[in-house]
């Protein structure tokens, strides 16, 4: 009977650890975007796709890719409709542009305010950094990507492309997600941040 009780146990505890498997993520970001995504209360993936999932997939992380870039407000801009991936249009401002380098080359995007999220309690700093490159359609997702920044205290603003993560619409129909504006389109690679999403 005590050989029947041991079985159990290490049958039981087997198992929960199937169920605990180690976060995966080569840095904190990584595995804090993992975990969120195993979340069903945060996660965008659909309940079928999230019983199986087990990680993101990134590019390597490259500090190349974490710059401080020159920052121009542009305060006399008027509001105007973003596009989304469906009939939804959302009220945005530009806010501003950035100018960085990244491994030598000079490149340029524009900032902007979504004016509903502005509104929110702890919102208030919250700036859209939305682009596309040359990985679209590759290595990464088709409609690009998006990297979220902050109100700039001076003349600066800091902008990790490691950070980049992929609109919510990449893994699940029923997300309305902002297209990238045109001005916002860089002709160049971008490898950092997170790649195309393949369910597993």
């Amino acid at each position: 009977m005590r050989s029947l009780i041991l079985f159990f146990v290490a049958i039981i505890t087997l198992s929960c650890g199937q169920d605990k498997l180690p976060l995966l993520g080569d840095t904190e970001y990584q595995r804090e975007m993992n975990a969120n995504f195993k979340d069903a209360a945060k996660s965008p993936l659909t309940d079928a796709d999230r019983k199986t999932f087990r990680s993101l997939d990134f590019f390597k992380f490259d500090s190349a890719y974490v710059v401080t870039a020159a920052f121009k407000r542009t305060p006399d801009e008027a509001p105007f409709k973003m596009k989304t991936t469906t009939d939804r249009l959302v009220d945005y401002v530009k806010y501003g542009e950035v100018d960085f380098t990244i491994k030598g080359e000079a490149l340029k995007l524009n900032v902007y305010q979504d004016l509903d999220m502005v509104k929110e309690l702890g919102e208030e700093d919250a700036l859209f950094l939305p682009f596309m490159d040359n990985t679209n359609g590759e290595e990464s997702y088709k409609g690009g990507r998006y990297v979220n920044v902050k109100l700039p205290k001076n003349n600066q603003m800091d902008i990790n492309f490691n950070e980049a993560y992929n609109p919510y619409c990449a893994y699940n129909k029923k997300y309305s997600c902002p297209i990238v504006p045109t001005a916002n389109i860089l002709y160049t690679r971008i490898e950092a941040g997170e790649k195309d999403y393949i369910k597993q």
